[in-house]
């Protein structure tokens, strides 16, 4: 049976940090400005603002990495899998008629633990 490591515990936490500001920025950026557009622009352009942090906080902060081109590239291709994921699962709460100011909210807990392995296979050496 896998048991965790205290190290792999310690890099969720910090990821789990990263990603709630991450998303507390997201949610705010989307709040704010669906508004003046429409819900997919206003959760798109909240997504990449929040996205350039998300990168340079996890590679400093959750993994203690130097932010690279091929680390870039790794979460570009992460993060493009969780965008499809959440804007389609936005799009479904949409329309299970959850109002848009509420709409993010379940799509961040299904789409979290998702990101999490990606971001983590993409950040370590071998994905272990």
């Amino acid at each position: 049976m896998w048991v965790p490591s205290k190290r792999f515990f310690a890099t969720f936490v910090r990821f789990g940090l990263v990603g709630g500001f991450a998303t507390v920025l997201h949610y705010g950026l989307y709040y704010l400005l669906h508004f003046l557009m429409g819900a997919n622009a206003a959760f798109t352009l909240g997504y990449v603002i929040s996205f350039v942090a998300n990168f340079y906080l996890t590679s400093y902060f959750t993994f203690g990495t130097s932010p690279s081109w091929r680390r870039l590239w790794g979460m570009c291709g992460a993060h493009v899998v969780n965008y499809l994921l959440q804007v389609g699962l936005l799009n479904l709460f949409l329309w299970l008629k959850v109002p848009e100011v509420l709409a993010p909210l379940p799509v961040y807990v299904i789409a979290v633990p998702v990101n999490f392995i990606l971001v983590r296979f993409v950040f370590t050496r071998n994905g272990k």
